[in-house]
């Protein structure tokens, strides 16, 4: 059994800057679960230094292609021709800085929390050829593509000089792949984020050395490694200054001090530092406060530190909420650019220095907090200009020039894909029409709602209910959708992830055969505002957050048509732990699950991922907070489970440990409760192959409609397995 990360991509709608996506003419709507996973998503988008080009990775039922446009006219040109569902990622997209040849990375786990044993890469598809992570490149004007090296995150100077990373190391390579890799310097940190100085004759990057970090520039083989204002710290995230002397990042302190408690949130402070490439001498130009507010972003690219003009910007929530601030690069006092209770997300620099776009939660529709839209400001005031709106939903900005903005949308019914947009005119879509069978006709319009936790916070929702015309409503199964993260929000369309674009379609196909699905939008989910981000007493700290599954539970009951004693649930990674949450605490309300690759005992999580209890007297309340983190768990009281569940896994999961599964299992085994198991041999965590989404998802509206209808749902053809 194997997988397909979704990247894909496909015109469904045209494109009105100011105004909704429309959907295009449909084929006669299809009801087939392949027809509904068979949607397109782009993904990954950048643009070139210069040449007006811009590049973006599309997936379309597994088969992963590059596709690149070229200003004035954005006709778009295939880069690469794949036409099998391999699972091998495409990603790291990278422009020479001409914008004449584009490089990428084929193969990896890029959204891993850890890497394999003996440093591996995926192999979702068994093959008895072991795959390996490399750069390639190719032209834009039809050439064909050529393997460069062996390695990862390239990075290519204005003189035409690639470096790259391969085990933890900068190695360089010919860059047309015609001679052999060597290291470029030797540095005995375990070495990352190479960024080449505007001038192409330094390099920048991150040497973690364990409980602290340094940023170290090579100006060449016979020049000792400047290391910028070393120090105790974590330094990350190089920025050049425009004319190559100095270089921006921030810092955190580096690991140690006395045991810190861990059920409590703790302030994490940090600051931007500025230093001289010449000499490594530096200052911090800003520092943060010492609240939690104050601490370092944890969601939307951390920092997003960028160097623009004079001044650098950056993302912070000290008000509540993530926005972007700007500081003098000499220091001084930070100026917030986007006041208001939203939340920025995607931030892309301006090649002429002296703006930003951004993505961001708000705009002039009531229901915009559930949606994206762009945004430009200038980095010296806050004069935020709405680039789009309506009902529709847009992302991932890659901007040209100072008049054009490249950027991916989607809508209700319109699956994401990029879109450009210039100084006048509407916005146009890039790509081709989905696949016949798409079924635009049988997709839902989802509605937002919001309920009562029972400790009275308001969570909102998102609810797929398929009306039927004329009569009395009829009584329906219901399934709750539960996101993982936790740090993400469902949205009133197609989502800006791979992963929830794929359970937005699941959500969809339920709801065209007969279930009414509330999506949960549960504290420590992004969207509205940083303490409902960082709630207090959840997660291993007391699980607070199920509570709010529960209360979309029992929002269920209460709804019309939803027949109250046929409820479900199913959700993946954090998602997941909330089902099995759901069916440990009440199977008496949901009488089935699937849990896919879901957290079981935190504390046995915490146990991998903390470092060794300190060697020294101070333990801090490490065995107190290791208690509450079992008790916050799925299997410290399985007693009251007697609902079936599914358990769907693959075994190369390098975010959940597969053992969460077998450890489950076999506490179900001991219980007498009704499971059945999928395990995808090779899989990681977001399955890298289409093969086994659609193996997952068949096996997941079988299951539930087994319990909460009485059979499943019209069976489907198989999925053409690659020959």
């Amino acid at each position: 059994m194997t997988t397909s990360r979704f990247t894909f991509a496909v015109a469904l709608f045209g494109l009105a800057a100011a105004g909704p996506l429309s959907a295009a003419p449909a084929a006669p709507a299809a009801t087939d679960l392949e027809a509904f996973l068979g949607y397109s998503f782009q993904s990954d988008l950048v643009a070139a230094p210069r040449g007006g080009a811009i590049a973006w990775v599309q997936a379309i039922r597994g088969v992963r292609n590059i596709w690149a446009a070229r200003g004035p006219d954005f006709s778009p040109r295939q880069v690469t021709r794949n036409t099998d569902d391999d699972g091998q990622e495409l990603s790291q997209l990278t422009f020479s800085p001409d914008g004449a040849r584009l490089y990428w990375v084929r193969g990896g786990d890029h959204d891993a929390n850890w890497a394999a044993e003996g440093g591996l890469a995926p192999d979702p598809e068994a093959s008895p050829e072991q795959p390996v992570v490399a750069i390639w490149t190719s032209d834009l004007v039809g050439g064909a593509p050529a393997k460069v090296t062996e390695g990862d995150v390239p990075a290519i100077s204005a003189k035409g000089v690639l470096a790259f990373v391969k085990d933890h190391q900068i190695w360089t390579a010919p860059i047309d792949g015609k001679g052999k890799a060597e290291r470029l310097l030797f540095d005995r940190g375990r070495d990352g984020q190479p960024v080449w100085s505007p001038n192409g004759e330094r390099l920048a990057f991150v040497s973690a050395r364990g409980d602290h970090a340094f940023i170290g520039v090579y100006a060449g083989a016979d020049k000792p490694i400047v290391y910028l204002a070393p120090s105790t710290g974590a330094d990350q995230s190089p920025r050049w200054s425009p004319d190559s002397r100095s270089i921006a990042f921030t810092r955190q302190p580096g690991e140690g001090g006395a045991p810190r408690p861990m059920l409590e949130e703790q302030p994490e402070p940090w600051s931007i530092w500025v230093a001289q490439v010449d000499t490594g001498e530096g200052r911090a130009v800003w520092r943060s406060g010492h609240g939690v507010a104050d601490s370092y972003p944890g969601v939307g690219g951390g920092a997003n530190l960028a160097w623009i003009g004079d001044r650098l910007v950056f993302l912070s929530e000290a008000d509540n909420w993530q926005h972007l601030y700007s500081v003098p690069a000499a220091g001084g006092a930070p100026l917030l650019l986007t006041p208001g209770p939203f939340m920025v997300e995607d931030v892309a620099a301006s090649p002429d220095g002296r703006s930003v776009v951004y993505s961001a939660n708000t705009g002039a529709d009531l229901l915009d907090g559930e949606r994206r839209h762009l945004f430009r400001t200038v980095v010296d005031r806050a004069a935020p200009v709405a680039l789009t709106q309506g009902d529709s939903l847009q992302w991932r900005p890659a901007v040209v020039d100072s008049t054009t903005v490249a950027f991916i949308a989607a809508g209700v019914k319109a699956p994401p894909r990029v879109a450009v947009q210039g100084a006048s005119g509407p916005a146009r879509g890039l790509a081709a029409g989905p696949p016949l069978d798409f079924p635009v006709a049988a997709l839902t319009i989802p509605r937002p709602v919001t309920f009562e936790a029972p400790d009275g916070l308001k969570i909102h929702g998102v609810l797929f209910d398929a009306q039927s015309t004329g009569g009395p409503p009829s009584r329906k199964p219901a399934v709750i959708f539960a996101h993982g993260g936790a740090s993400r929000q469902m949205m009133l369309g197609w989502h800006n992830m791979d992963y929830y674009s794929h359970a937005y379609a699941v959500n969809q196909y339920l709801a065209a055969h007969g279930y009414v699905v509330l999506s949960v939008n549960y504290r420590l989910g992004i969207g509205y505002g940083r303490a409902f981000n960082h709630a207090q007493h959840s997660g291993f700290r007391g699980g607070a957050e199920y509570q709010d599954i529960l209360a979309g539970g029992r929002f269920l009951q209460a709804q019309p048509d939803v027949d109250g004693a046929r409820i479900g649930i199913w959700g993946g990674s954090y998602g997941g732990y909330l089902t099995a949450m759901a069916l440990s605490h009440n199977s008496d309300v949901f009488k089935v699950g699937v849990d896919l690759h879901g957290v079981h005992d935190w504390s046995a999580t915490l146990g991998r991922e903390l470092p060794p209890p300190p060697a020294g007297f101070e333990k801090g309340d490490r065995e107190t907070a290791m208690a509450m983190a079992f008790r916050s768990s799925p299997v410290a009281d399985l007693s009251h489970w007697t609902s079936p569940v599914l358990l769907i896994q693959g075994d190369d999961d390098r975010n959940v440990g597969f053992h969460e599964t077998v450890d489950l299992a076999r506490r179900l085994d001991a219980l007498g409760v009704a499971y059945d198991e999928l395990v995808l041999p090779n899989e990681i965590h977001g399955f890298l192959r289409y093969a086994s989404w659609l193996t997952a998802d068949r096996a997941t509206v079988s299951f539930l409609g087994r319990a909460l209808q009485g059979a499943a749902p019209a069976p489907t053809e198989k999925p053409t397995e690659k020959k």
